[in-house]
Formats: C-alpha cells, structure tokens, sequence
C-alpha cells in the first residue's frame, strides 16, 4: 500500500481529533503543541525511512514551527543544513524523495537546503530570514551542525540588537500601513494588534535578552507578571481563531473573511442571542486587538530605551509638579499620583490638550496609567474633579487630541460607562467598516480636520461653518453620543439622546446647550437621510426638512456633525455626490429658514426663472428663440424644476441638433453633483427605465438619482446621475462612448433581450437582506412615495423597472442609496392615469417587488 496516502490518512484523522478536542475547550496551546509533536514524529520517522541520517545534514525546524507551534494547515519551515554543498547525488536523491514523500503526505511545507554559510549569509542579508533562524530548533540529524549554527547566529556581529530593534519596528511599521486594526476582514497574523505584534515583542526580546519565552521578560523586569498573563490570553483567543479558520477552510487561511466568520463563531460556541453570534466573537476580537496594540507599544519602548538608551536622548521640558515632557511624551514624575489623585488621569490628557508638543505617553508612566485603570471601582465621571478636568478638555482647541489619546488607552470608557458598552462592537454588514467605538472616534477626527486649512478644498463649507459653530464642544459631544446607544436594542438615536441629556445634567451644562446636544443625538441621521433619499427639488420635501431643524445655529451643527458621520463609516461612503447633495439640501433650507416659512417659493416662479437664464446661455450661443420655444412647449413644468439652467440649455442644443426619430443619449463631460449626468430622449415605450437599467448594470455603473419624466408628446426625458464603482464621475472619453454606444444600440432594438446581469461577488454571499416596501404619505395628492430595502444585487433596478411596468405604475423619480450590502432606494410613483397608488396596488407591488427580488427574473 501507499505508505505517503497512510500518512496522509493518518494527518487527517490527527486533525480530526484535534478538532474534538477543540469542541470539547481543551486549552489552544496543547493543541498547537500537539500537531507539532505530531508533524515531530512524522518527519523523524521519513527522515529515517529515507536514510538520512546516514548524510553528514540536520534537518532544523525554523519559524513559527521552530516556537513548536503549529496550526492545522499553518505552513512546515524546514531547513536541511549541511557543512559544504552536497555533492554525493545519492543524499541528493533521498532529500528529494524526502520532501516528496512528505508532500504526498499532505504536509505543507517550505524548506530550503543550504550550508551553513550560505544560511548565515542569507541571514544577515534579509531580517525575516535572521528572525527565523532565532527560533531554530532541532528536529534530526548532525547535531554538531546544529550548534555550530545556533552559536553562530547568537554573536554579537549576527543582527546586533539595536539593529535588529530598528528593523523590527521598521518592519511591523511597514505591515501597518498595509492594513487596519479595525478591517471588516482582518488577518489575524499581520493586522496591527494581531500575533505578528506579540511575535514583534518575543523577537526583540530573544535577541536582546537571549530569551527562550515571553515569560523570561518577567525575569528581566521588563514584564509585569499581569502583563504577562494579559498577553497569553490574547495569543490564546487569537489562536482559537486561528485554528477555527483553518479548520473551517481547510487551507492556511489567516484572513476572517466574511463567508467564513458565521462559521468561526459557530464552532467556537458563539450562539445568536441578543447581539449575533459573529458580532459578539468580532467584538472580543476587536478588544483583543486593541489590547495587543497598547502592550506592544509600551514594550517596545521599554525595549527602545534599552537598546538606543531613549531616556538619556529625550530633551525634558518641565509642564508642572507633577508632569513633565520627554521629548515628545508626556511623564508623570510620581509613581503614586494616579493611585492616590484619580482625578490625575484625566488631568494628564488635559495636559496633552494644552501641550501641542506631546504626542505619546511615556511607557513608565502608560504602565502606571494602566495599574491605575484596572484598579478604578467606579467611573471617572463620578469624580466632580474629573467632571471639571473633562469639560475643560472638551472646550480646549486641541480637545480632540486628547480625547483621542484617551480612546487609545481605555481611559475614555474609564470614564463614560456607556462608551464601554460599544467598545469593539462591530455590526455584521458591508456599510460599517469600523466597530461604533472607532467609527466614532474618526467622526471626531474629521471635525478635527474641518478646522485644518489644507481640508478647505474637500470641505468647504465644513471649513467654514466649523469656526462659526458658537460651542464646537457641544458637536464633540453630540458626536460623542450619537452612536452611543447603539446594540442595546430600540432606537439608538432617541436612547442616545437621553443619555446626552443626562450627561449634560451631571457636567454643569445650561439647559439650551443640554437640549441642543440631545437634539444633535436624536436627529443626527436626519439630513443625511433627507438628501440621499429624498426628493430636495420638492420644495415641500426641504420645508418639512426645515421645520425639523427650526433655526440656522441647529443647521450648521447638524452639517457638520452629518458630513463627519458620512466620512467615518468606510473609506468609500464619502464623495463628491454625497458631498453636493448635502451643501444643496444646506443652502436650500438655509433660504427657507432666512424667508421665513410662511413664505414659501411659488412654483411659476421656479419656472420661469430657469427658463429665463437657460435660454440666456442659449441665446448667447445663437440659438434662435422660435426654437427654444417650439421645443419648450412640448416640455411639462416638472423637467424645469428638477433640472438646473445650465442642464436645460445643455439638454436643449443638443435636441435641436438631433433628428427625434432616434434616441439620444448624453454623458456629461462635466460632474453633476458629483457625478456624471446621463440623458436619455427617446420615444417612450415600455421597460424604457428597465432596459438603461439593465445597461448599466451590465457597464458596472453606480446609478445614484433618476428623474424619469415624459414630454407632452410621449417622449422621455431622463435623467440619471451615475458613478463609476470607486465613487468617480464617469471620465475616460471610451468609457463615456461604450456606454452610449451600447444604450443607443438596446434603445433601438426592436425586440427586448433576455436580461443577463453581473455575478454576486463573494464578499456579498454571506450576507441576506429581507425585502421592504414601505409606502410613505406624500405631499402631492397625485403621487405615491415608496421606500425598498433589499439585497443590492446585480440587476436589481433594472428588475425594479420590470416589476412596475408589469404592475402599469409610472417612475417619476428614485434616489438610489447603497448602504453596504443594503440597497435602501426611494421612488416617486403615480399611476398610469396619473394617481397616487391605491392601498390594492401598494399591495399589489409590494407583492411582486418582494416575489421578483427573492427569485431570478424572467423576462
């Protein structure tokens, strides 16, 4: 029989009751120790069936191997070390049957063959490779070979610890940039606070102290045994991950990716409860992480100031009795301040406030402020001398700073018990790339950076209305709040809203400023809802939104506290269409707010005074009049109040230059609030919404706004504004005429094709979204206003537009939003007489949108 398939088999029986033994919560580190006394014995015994051991070669582990811990599928380091080159072609043959067979045995392996002076060459030429061999060890063979090598790369001119300090920190510095701490998929290896920064802290220490262990640090006086114990648990959850991962995808995997998390949460006996199961594991996660963080940047300055001597290098500048500044870290000059004045803590950040200078915490004094933290038995807050210390921080310039820094090191939900609860709490979507503790500590980072001169150029007016805020701690405390509430279940807005109130209370603030704050809280999604997915053309629709906001102090913050909300929830949530949606809906209402309400604009007047400076330009252009009118005539009021001067005149050239038997479509060289305008005139027919739709989709083109109407004549005038994936207008001259060329082509068909859309990609997958059509009470006696959340899938408004023409209701408008894996659309409908819906065809398309989103269409 195959003796490598028994080996094989063997391997996965191994892991079988490995696994068993990881359901049953044996503890991760037998485990690990486990599979690699049992690789151990597996590559002895090859080695000596292959007669190796006959050859002057020892075959070493290295690497995470070599730290005799070993994952399901986690790569076998080896490196068979010879004296010279191997000459005899007979141990060459058995090197290579060797590693063969153990391939065949299902063993993941990486193995070089070298000669101890090619190793130590290697070594000394590349970090990772000297960072490997540090952790060698003997597995069989020469042992003679073995020590030689083991003495060598222990000298003093092997990677000198200053040197190999300099480039570990240079090297996990790098790995930073490559990924975030916070990622909605991250590596457990290589984001920051994974195993790589604990590994970062046991190679420093290896090299510097020659230690085996983390353990031996303790022994160094560079460990506090707590600290110790801290960082075994986080190795020790951070490994159940790991083995959960390669268990579940049966491959080296180290990224949980979002297939893949439900799974992990599953066998690591996570349960759905009030907080989903893979929510509650990615938020001990995130704690973890953000635990790992904090002890490797205080052990690798202790390191620092071991091997470069840190402490006699840093200039101090005296703050006061009790602080001082190290360079650019801040002191405590007493070991006993924080035990003894609590209320300290919270004074050294407003010190950092004050100190534009300090940037970090001295280690000593972050080892201090840790001791001092674990040990609280009651929140900060309680203390009217903290309570002072805080609002003082709140109204200093550099309060964000501070508060920031006090985020890092846990001392904000030290202090405020609710910010605890939402430390590392993720929510298991596509929209929220961050956890609400992060994402809320960037909202208060972008209000930082609106106050920034270099930031005026992509937040104008945020850059303005920031200096004219009259508090701007009362909108670091409305952003403070705004998600504070959030996974306890009910509105977080309006829980949210009272928890500000009752802060305000505690902390001395006048009742109009505790109302204004609470105010921000509650209202908070409010602008943002109204110009994404609303209509802001409907004068109505910005009274309304007027009304909420009463004055124009509440609209300045509340802009403000939106467009750092918007910024903070993923990289991709923020652009140029967002950004003109949001100034629009400002300025409209800012006139609404200076009028009065009692006297709102008449809509003739709307009219005509587009019409007036449209054909102004037209005019200039030498556009004869009789045109413009004989044109204009056959165009209803609506396509002149949802449209701006300079599109009429764009949209009217361009008409009467064209023959209107055929379609025209245009693509705007120009952005249109941030986008790209795409106008569609063609005869109106049925499906003519569906089939652009289909197009679209099938060009991976983002549609964001639609305004579908038809001319007196029965002639659509459509309007879209579309984006291309990242967020961008559509730019590249081919792309514009691809995709004008293929609408034109689908507009002119005779006969309508099969509609064929892009695949679910696979981060997608995992992810379900129940269908929702809510219809909205409307303004105007003659339209209905709709409401669909689903499943942003391919293809899913161009189904959308099937649906209502099958169902004979007109599209007069929709606001696309996509929110993560959500598609949360609004639409404008009227029937095909010209009606608002009927409570039977609400029912009636609520129906066949949820039937026709749950199942592949057929056309």
């Amino acid at each position: 029989m195959n003796t490598a398939l028994v080996a094989k088999n063997t391997l996965i029986e191994f892991n079988q009751r490995l696994l068993e033994q990881f359901t049953a919560n044996n503890p991760i580190t037998e485990l690990v120790q486990q599979r690699c006394q049992f690789v151990d014995d597996l590559l002895k015994e090859s080695w000596l069936k292959f007669d190796l051991n006959n050859h002057h070669i020892s075959l070493i582990a290295v690497g995470g191997y070599g730290r005799g811990e070993l994952h399901p599928h986690s790569d076998i380091d080896l490196l068979l070390l010879s004296q010279s080159d191997i000459a005899s072609q007979q141990a060459k043959d058995a090197i290579s049957q060797f590693i063969t067979y153990l391939w065949d045995s299902g063993l993941e392996l990486g193995h070089s063959v070298r000669t101890i002076e090619e190793t130590l060459v290697q070594g000394q030429q590349d970090i990772t490779t000297a960072t490997n061999l540090l952790e060698a060890r003997l597995l069989i063979g020469q042992a003679s070979l073995f020590d030689e090598l083991y003495d060598a790369i222990r000298q003093e001119g092997f990677w000198p610890s200053d040197t190999f300090f300099l480039g570990k920190i240079e090297e996990q510095h790098q790995r930073h940039l490559k990924a975030n701490a916070f990622d909605l998929e991250p590596n457990l290896k290589s984001c920051p606070g994974g195993l790589r920064d604990i590994q970062t802290v046991a190679w420093v220490a290896m090299r510097h102290f020659d230690a085996a262990s983390l353990s031996e640090l303790v022994d160094h006086d560079f460990l506090e045994p707590v600290e110790l114990k801290e960082l075994v648990e986080c190795q020790d959850f951070l490994w159940q991950l790991r083995f959960s991962l390669h268990m579940i995808s049966g491959r080296n995997e180290n990224r949980l990716l979002f297939d893949l998390q439900r799974q992990v949460a599953s066998m690591m006996g996570y349960k759905d409860d009030t907080q989903l199961a893979v929510e509650q594991m990615m938020k001990r996660y995130y704690r973890t992480v953000r635990r790992v963080m904090e002890l490797n940047e205080m052990l690798l300055q202790l390191f620092k100031r071991a091997t470069l001597s840190l402490s006699s290098s840093l200039t101090i500048y005296p703050i006061n009795d009790n602080y001082q500044r190290r360079g650019r870290y801040i002191e405590v000059l007493d070991d006993q301040l924080f035990e003894q004045h609590p209320e300290q803590i919270i004074n050294l950040f407003f010190l950092v406030a004050k100190n534009s200078n300090v940037r970090r915490i001295y280690a000593p004094t972050l080892r201090l402020l840790r001791q001092a933290r674990r040990r609280l038995k009651a929140p900060l807050q309680d203390s009217p001398e903290c309570r002072k210390y805080f609002m003082a921080i709140l109204k200093h310039p550099r309060g964000i700073a501070a508060l920031s820094l006090m985020h890092k090191h846990g001392i904000l939900s030290s202090y405020l018990p609710a910010w605890r609860k939402i430390e590392g709490q993720m929510q298991f979507d596509l929209f929220h790339a961050y956890t609400v503790d992060e994402h809320t500590h960037r909202l208060l980072l972008n209000i930082e950076r609106f106050a920034q001169p270099e930031q005026k150029d992509e937040f104008p007016l945020g850059a303005i209305l920031i200096n004219q805020l009259p508090k701007k701690g009362l909108l670091v405390l409305g952003a403070i709040f705004h998600d504070i509430a959030k996974g306890r279940g009910g509105d977080h807005s309006k829980l949210g809203a009272t928890d500000a109130l009752d802060f305000c209370k505690l902390h001395g603030l006048s009742d109009h400023d505790g109302r204004l704050v609470a105010w921000l809280v509650e209202n908070h999604l409010v602008m943002s809802v109204t110009a994404q997915r609303r209509d802001i053309s409907d004068p109505e629709v910005v009274a309304t939104f007027a009304d909420r906001v009463q004055d124009a102090v509440h609209l300045s913050y509340l802009y403000c506290l939106t467009v750092a909300d918007i910024c903070a929830t993923n990289h991709k949530a923020w652009n140029n269409w967002k950004g003109s949606l949001l100034r629009d809906l400002y300025f409209s209402t800012q006139r609404v707010l200076s009028r009065g309400k009692e006297k709102p604009i008449d809509v003739a007047d709307r009219v005509l005074e587009t019409q007036q400076k449209a054909q102004k330009e037209l005019l200039r252009r030498g556009v004869k009049q009789k045109a413009i009118n004989e044109l204009w005539s056959r165009f209803k009021d609506d396509y002149f109040l949802r449209h701006q001067p300079n599109q009429v005149s764009w949209h009217t050239e361009a008409l009467l230059k064209h023959d209107k038997q055929k379609p025209l479509v245009l693509i705007s060289k120009h952005t249109t609030r941030g986008g790209s305008e795409l106008f569609v005139y063609a005869k109106d027919k049925p499906k003519l919404f569906a089939t652009v739709m289909t197009v679209l989709d099938n060009k991976n083109i983002n549609v964001h706004d639609a305004n579908i109407m038809t001319s007196n004549d029965d002639y659509a005038l459509d309007t879209f504004v579309i984006l291309e994936q990242d967020g961008e207008p559509i730019s590249q001259l081919s792309r514009i005429q691809s995709i004008k060329k293929s609408l034109e082509k689908r507009l002119t068909a005779q006969k309508s094709k099969p509609a064929k859309f892009r695949k679910m990609s696979r981060i997608m997958k995992p992810f379900k979204v129940r269908t929702q059509v809510s219809f909205l009470p409307g303004a105007k006696h003659d339209t209905s206003m709709m409401e669909l959340i689903a499943l942003d899938s391919p293809g899913l408004l161009a189904k959308v537009g099937d649906v209502l023409y099958r169902c004979d209701i007109k599209l007069l408008s929709a606001k696309i939003t996509t929110i993560g894996e959500r598609a949360e659309d609004f639409f404008i409908l009227q029937t095909a007489l010209g009606q608002a819906l009927s409570e039977a065809q609400q029912t009636q398309l609520s129906e066949a949108l949820s039937e026709a989103l749950t199942q592949p269409l057929h056309q």
